[in-house]
Parts: C-alpha cells; sequence; structure tokens
C-alpha cells in the first residue's frame, strides 16, 4: 500500500508564506472584474431609462364583495 499524500501541505512547505501575494495578475484579474461590472451597471441603468411602466388597477371579477366602480 502506498501512503497517501496531502498536496496542501506538500505544497505549504514548497513555498514560504511571506513570499505568497497574488502579484500582478491578481491586480489586473480584480481591476478587470470592477470594470466589467462598472460596464454592467451602466447597461443596466440605461436599460431601467428606457422601461416606461405604468400601473393600471386591477380589473374587477365581478365578486359580491367587491365595490363596483360603475354602480
Amino acid at each position: 500500500m502506498s501512503t497517501p499524500v496531502n498536496l496542501t501541505s506538500l505544497a505549504a512547505d514548497l513555498v514560504p508564506d511571506e513570499k505568497v501575494t497574488p502579484g500582478l495578475l491578481g491586480f489586473v484579474v480584480f481591476a478587470a472584474l470592477g470594470v466589467a461590472t462598472w460596464f454592467l451597471v451602466k447597461s443596466m441603468n440605461k436599460q431601467f431609462k428606457r422601461v416606461n411602466f405604468v400601473e393600471e388597477p386591477e380589473a374587477s371579477n365581478g365578486t359580491p364583495g367587491e365595490a363596483q366602480a360603475g354602480s
């Protein structure tokens, strides 16, 4: 039988804790997510401005408990 290998502890042994940083790639990914979110919010606001919604009162179905507008 072989001994199971714990990859997390193996990786932790290879790189010292003080040397692990997100670096340039982490910053670029984070900045790209921020820019994409900004464009999505801008597009959403433009779509909301196009909506022309007027709420109409619900039509009465003629049940006895409701007051009818024409009587």
